[in-house]
């Protein structure tokens, strides 16, 4: 298998498991965060808590703002789950498709690269627009995520 279509596979392996974290309708993170939701709910004290974590009330207090606040470590979420019997599961969700996502960029990068040359063919008066410079730049986009490496991306 050849390093391009390897890289394309992989494009859609990893696609399709996040596409499922993206379709998911998950709750928003709670207002004082979820440890401190899930242990309230369960009816433990922020001192039982301490103890199954080998720490001290304040210190399971201060991670719960921490976590509220964004602020924490995904090893301290870890522990916490852990003490809490609870699983952590952690995603970067990108917000549409990754080849939509490589397609963008790649029109990004080339309408930088010709922008020098549609001045010059402006002043020209030989500038191309509308549907036709769109046409080129997704033949240009489409030519260049066929390309060898997409470092040129970013």
């Amino acid at each position: 298998m050849s390093t391009s279509n390897f890289d394309a596979l992989r494009l859609l392996q990893v696609d399709a498991a996040l596409a499922k974290w993206r379709e998911a309708d998950l709750p928003a993170k709670p207002r004082h965060g979820w440890t401190a939701t899930i242990r309230t709910a369960l009816g433990m004290s922020a001192t039982a808590l301490a103890r199954r974590l080998n720490m001290t009330a304040p210190g399971v207090r201060k991670l719960e703002k921490a976590e509220a606040d964004m602020a924490i470590t995904l090893a301290s979420l870890q522990k916490i789950a852990e003490a809490l019997n609870c699983e952590l599961r952690y995603a970067l969700v990108p917000r549409q498709p990754l080849d939509q996502m490589l397609l963008e960029r790649a029109r990004e990068v080339i309408s930088e690269e010709m922008r020098p040359v549609e001045h010059s063919m402006a002043l020209e008066d030989q500038a191309v627009q509308g549907a036709n410079r769109q046409r080129q730049i997704d033949a240009l986009a489409r030519l260049l995520l066929a390309g060898k490496s997409r470092r040129r991306l970013w």
